[in-house]
């Protein structure tokens, strides 16, 4: 089981103790601070041996464990769109939306957003613009 190795180290110095006189006031072998203290592993026993002698409570010395923050990478795609589609006119024929967008995800790549590129310069749509993102696998 992980054990907040720091605290119990924090604690250990707080009372002026050597890892020996933990060992001995816990009784715990010293060889099983030296690895909780080094290697944040510790049994359920060891755990409520060094809560009582340090007037605690066992979740106390549970080891907190901090989400990891994931990170992605983007990328963007432009799809050509006949300009009368929006407005009813089926001129040309259209992408095959679903062709690209599943050649992306094969990819690993997960679609955020399909945005209109030229809505706002103009009533009329020409390109998309695809918004891509994948995890960073480090």
């Amino acid at each position: 089981m992980m054990i907040n190795s720091a605290l119990v180290k924090k604690l250990r110095t707080e009372k002026s103790w050597s890892q020996e006189e933990l060992a001995t006031a816990s009784g715990l072998n010293l060889r099983t601070v030296q690895r909780i203290e080094t290697e944040a592993t510790a049994s359920l026993q060891s755990k409520k041996a060094l809560a009582a002698v340090f007037d605690i409570a066992v979740k106390d010395l549970e080891q907190m464990e901090l989400p990891t923050m994931q990170t992605h990478e983007y990328k963007t795609i432009t799809i050509e769109w006949k300009q009368g589609f929006f407005a009813g006119i089926k001129s040309a024929p259209l992408p095959d939306l679903t062709a690209i967008l599943n050649k992306e995800g094969q990819e690993g790549w997960r679609l955020v957003q399909i945005l209109p590129r030229d809505l706002l310069m103009s009533n009329t749509v020409e390109k998309l613009v695809a918004i891509f993102e994948r995890p960073i696998i480090s």
